[in-house]
């Protein structure tokens, strides 16, 4: 992967881990207005309650998608460091992406939040860019067992 793509998904971790400290700051009524703003943008069947579960519950989210965004990072530094070998991990990683996104999106839809199909699909389309133009998820190398 070259050093253009190597960057991009970098920024794109990095570009997660921020959405995440966004959510995790809804846990406080002063630092709220991100989270605000998002469930705004989204406009669900419901006024938003800021009430005690739902601050509890952007804590937690931001928390998982800023570790979230750390295991991808990690991930893909593993994968740059193998060069050539680290299409398994390219692999999983788009995988791990495709499984998310049609989960949230299905229950996003299905919870009244269909406008997070947006969002949802420019994250994975700025996942994919890069992915499917590097070639890092072409055909692997033939073995050298499997060449005798």
């Amino acid at each position: 992967m070259s050093r253009f793509w190597r960057n991009w998904i970098t920024g794109w971790c990095w570009a997660i881990a921020v959405f995440g400290a966004a959510l995790a700051a809804g846990a406080f009524e002063a630092t709220s207005g991100p989270a605000r703003l998002f469930f705004e943008i989204l406009d669900g069947p419901a006024a938003l309650d800021m009430h005690a579960h739902m601050r509890f519950s952007l804590a937690v989210l931001g928390a998982v998608t800023i570790g979230w965004s750390l295991t991808l990072h990690a991930a893909v530094q593993a994968a740059n460091l193998l060069g050539d070998r680290g299409r398994p991990i390219w692999v999983v990683v788009t995988a791990s992406l495709a499984v998310w996104y049609v989960i949230d999106t299905v229950l996003s839809v299905a919870t009244g939040f269909a406008l997070n199909a947006i969002p949802n699909t420019v994250f994975l389309a700025v996942f994919l860019f890069p992915i499917v133009h590097s070639g890092v998820l072409g055909a692997p190398e033939p073995s050298p067992r499997s060449a005798v």
